[in-house]
């Protein structure tokens, strides 16, 4: 029988929408009548002393040639059942009681007929067809969502598997109940219960389920044989959402979430279309709000160019740019994979707000100098956020001239450019792996501060086109520094989920090792901010929260998905943890400040740091002396230079760099 439903159900949806609407108004005129025969029946008592038709077949002409031009006027067929909702009820509601003031109106007019019809059949017909006609199709919406006829949803049945995962629904609210809807009608899990600490709710049925505390989860779990919950909360604060994960971890249940409420609203995503835990969740920051000014002092109106613009924290300042609305944006990258990305998504993104953006993407390395600055000089560029550079410290530390050239002499490059071209701001996107660094990357991203540092003290300058030329330095030069960012290229998160998802091990290179997390919107929001507020020279610091120890971090994510860790205490659990020692130039321990010396802004999450730097005559000396130690292939040299100019630099452990390691090896290997 529920077979035989579910393939009718499947016939019907199957229907041309003509058909549809034909069986509906069809429908429609056989309830019109029934509920006219049964407003007789009511007011006259038994069927057997009712003849409604004597003398009235007129009336059952009138009542559905009134009805059914009301009902198409105000959309009842316009709805689709399957997503019949609160305002096709109101829908139905005026029409039914339009259709029923009209009859009245006719009865009165039909002078023969006012003393044979009592007055309350019109009455008794409104809340007839009322009940009649909207109940019927909420009976249908719940038959096409396949609601009422599911073999679980029968106590009698409950014996039998669905072979659906069974979910509980965090938040029993709007969004939960919305959730519900979206879950039945994909039928790809089976919704049994909802997880709420609303007293007023708790314990109580919505929907058909039932509403369990969350201290409860165990209860739940065992009655209604659960393995999954569903994060319902997409406007709670981080806090609130971090405090609930804290306390569904030790349950043996797989945790995803519905996407958050602004992804829903701007189309991007599905309510169904649930995600796993966002790691931002797990930390508990909740994000400060922009100041609008400072967001709109450097690019509201102006040329902007990002260098880097297709990587992780390049093109999320893109997309927070886009939003301020610069005159033109100039998308600066040597992949042409990412430049396509990036270009794509911004374009679509820019037609879709029907913004006035002049979109520009350009190939290009800010190794090369002149390219650079006939780009600034082209598009007359106000405003450059410099986040181009190499930061895997591991592929670096192989790789150190190609590091150099390119964080050192790069930043170099497109800040002479920029002075050149008369660009009034430039914003260098730095790393907190420059503070104290035991690793070329991080003193690669020191020096390149540094560069900037002594270049902002510099009234003039050398020209990037002409060495012999002196040009005024008018660029007011502002580095930004933060720590890791969720998601990002190289980032541990996207490596556990898929070490996860393959069965483990989940591979953490030391069991101490903390670093510092941000997501990408709030790094790219805090950057645009803290690049209006500097002065020149400046050095500002994200303030990233507490560091997070990412063993904790690990095993948080293997047990949000519902395994188990395989330890000694545990044997028989689902995934590892494996250690596999430091990587070359890898720190326990990441830092933010060289010194103690910083100060407040007007910002909360940032702050100015104050310190030392090189003169730009000393500068220029090592620098020259460093690109010629590389393009020697004296490493023992060239980092002997990096420890010279950077303060803190402690490299540990051997030369790593493949090419200085093979070229050690030739001769041996000839001999």
């Amino acid at each position: 029988m529920l077979k035989l439903a579910a393939k009718w159900r499947s016939r019907l949806v199957e229907l041309p929408r003509r058909h549809k609407r034909l069986i509906q108004v069809a429908t429609d005129v056989l309830l019109v009548w029934a509920a006219l025969w049964l407003a007789f029946v009511v007011r006259l008592g038994d069927t057997e002393d009712v003849e409604p038709f004597a003398g009235h077949a007129w009336l059952f002409i009138t009542a559905p040639v009134i009805a059914i031009p009301l009902f198409v006027r105000f959309g009842m067929y316009r709805a689709v059942m399957r997503y019949f909702g609160n305002d096709a009820l109101l829908a139905i509601g005026k029409a039914v009681t339009f259709s029923a003031l009209l009859l009245a109106l006719a009865v009165y007019w039909h002078q023969e007929s006012t003393k044979l019809i009592p007055r309350s059949i019109v009455l008794n017909y409104w809340w007839l067809s009322l009940g009649m006609i909207g109940g019927l199709r909420l009976v249908m919406r719940q038959y096409f969502m396949g609601g009422w006829y599911a073999p679980e949803r029968y106590g009698w049945l409950k014996g039998r598997d669905s072979g659906f995962p069974k979910v509980a629904i965090y938040g029993a609210g709007a969004a939960g109940n919305q959730l519900l809807a979206a879950l039945r009608n994909s039928r790809s899990v089976l919704p049994v219960a909802f997880i709420d600490d609303d007293d007023g709710i708790a314990a109580r049925v919505i929907a058909g389920l039932k509403v369990y505390k969350s201290k409860h989860v165990q209860q739940m779990i065992d009655e209604q044989g659960v393995s999954e919950v569903l994060l319902a909360l997409p406007s709670v604060p981080r806090a609130r959402r971090r405090e609930i994960i804290e306390g569904l971890e030790p349950y043996p249940v797989h945790v995803r979430s519905m996407p958050g409420i602004m992804d829903i609203a701007a189309g991007r995503v599905q309510v169904d279309e649930l995600q796993e835990v966002d790691i931002a969740d797990l930390l508990g920051r909740d994000a400060v709000a922009p100041e609008a000014a400072l967001i709109e002092r450097c690019i509201a109106g102006q040329a902007v160019l990002v260098s880097g613009a297709g990587g992780s924290i390049g093109s999320e300042l893109c997309r927070q740019i886009v939003l301020v609305q610069p005159r033109v944006l100039i998308l600066f990258e040597h992949s042409e994979f990412n430049l396509y990305a990036i270009h794509s998504e911004l374009s679509q993104l820019i037609k879709r707000q029907a913004l006035s953006i002049e979109l520009v993407p350009v190939l290009g390395s800010v190794r090369d100098a002149a390219h650079v600055l006939a780009v600034l000089r082209s598009w007359q560029v106000n405003t450059v956020y410099h986040a181009a550079a190499y930061k895997h410290v591991p592929m670096v530390e192989h790789n150190v001239a190609e590091g150099v050239s390119n964080n050192v002499h790069g930043t170099l490059n497109v800040a002479r450019a920029a002075i050149e071209a008369g660009v009034a701001n430039f914003v260098l996107i730095s790393t907190d792996k420059a503070v104290r660094p035991t690793n070329v990357m991080g003193s690669t991203k020191r020096l390149a501060e540094m560069v900037l540092q002594a270049l902002s003290r510099e009234s003039r300058i050398a020209a990037a086109s002409d060495n012999q030329l002196t040009v005024i330095n008018r660029t007011r030069f502002t580095m930004v520094r933060f720590g890791n960012v969720l998601g990002s290229s190289g980032s541990v998160i996207p490596l556990f989920r898929e070490q996860i998802r393959r069965g483990g091990p989940v591979t953490v290179t030391h069991p101490k090792i903390t670093r510092y997390f941000m997501t990408i919107p709030e790094a790219a929001q805090l950057v645009i901010q803290a690049g209006s507020m500097g002065v020149g020279g400046d050095v500002f610091v994200l303030d990233m929260g507490e560091p997070v120890e990412i063993t904790n971090l690990a095993r948080r994510m293997i047990q949000l998905t519902g395994l188990t860790i395989r330890d000694e205490s545990q044997p028989d659990g689902d995934i590892a943890i494996e250690f596999t020692g430091l990587r070359p130039g890898e720190k326990l321990y990441e830092e933010l400040l060289i010194g103690d010396d910083v100060l407040p802004t007007d910002h909360p999450k940032i702050m100015r740091a104050q310190e030392e730097s090189l003169p730009w005559s000393t500068l220029q000396h090592l620098l020259a002396e460093l690109d010629e130690a590389l393009q020697g292939q004296d490493m023992p040299r060239a980092r002997q230079l990096l420890r010279q100019g950077v303060k803190g630099y402690r490299p540990e452990g051997d030369i790593v760099d493949w090419l200085y390691q093979r070229q050690q090896q030739v001769p041996s290997d000839r001999g």
